[in-house]
């Protein structure tokens, strides 16, 4: 509520809500993010703001509105890539069959850890520090793919004693052991084999 002249009156929420983004700045917005992503794979996790801002094609002043710092880009690039995943979940849950939604969740998640592999040397530069942006992804993370478990368990495509962590371990495992640039093939593999082995007899 506010007072004028003695007066109370509340405020809009139309003027209290965000403004959201115009179809042209949003499109600005999603460009920057993966030209971002790009560089600190092609320049390296120290690539400047500037650099990003010239391969997105749009003016510095532009890139600053959206993340007026280096930690702000980085962060919301990370974020970006965890907000597929969750989305990735709700949407083979409500399309696919339950073990097809699983299988597809697992090689979106695999295409995640890529993209974690690839930023994560400009997360560990970042003034705030690694543990701050992580610190929603384990849930986020345990959450899909125990819903998605469960589910292929109630439908009996899989044994119930099989965790989704089990699954994430052994594809979290490769990623630690062998990093390197072919690594989301054996990673893709590695899915099948999972599945595989959980099946009910």
């Amino acid at each position: 509520m506010t007072k004028k002249k003695g007066k109370t009156t509340a405020v809009s929420r139309v003027e209290a809500a965000p403004r959201k983004l115009r179809a042209d700045a949003l499109q600005n917005r999603e460009r920057i993010l993966q030209v971002a992503k790009q560089a600190f794979t092609d320049v390296g996790p120290d690539v400047s703001l500037d650099e990003i801002a010239k391969l997105a094609v749009v003016g510095p002043g532009t890139l600053y509105r959206h993340f007026p710092t280096r930690d702000a880009l980085v962060g919301e690039v990370y974020r970006t890539e965890l907000e597929k995943l969750k989305a990735a979940e709700q949407r083979f849950s409500e399309t696919l069959p339950p073990l097809e939604a699983l299988r597809a969740w697992m090689l979106t998640f695999v295409d995640y850890m890529a993209t974690k592999l690839i930023i994560l040397p400009a997360i560990n530069l970042m003034a705030c520090g690694p543990e701050k942006v992580f610190e929603q992804s384990g849930p986020l993370i345990t959450t899909a793919i125990d819903s998605l478990m469960h589910r292929a368990v109630a439908s009996g495509d899989l044994r119930g004693d099989v965790s989704g962590m089990d699954m994430l371990r052994a594809l979290a495992g490769l990623w630690a052991v062998a990093p390197t640039q072919d690594w989301p093939v054996s990673a893709r593999k590695m899915v099948e084999i999972l599945l595989l082995g959980a099946r009910r007899v």
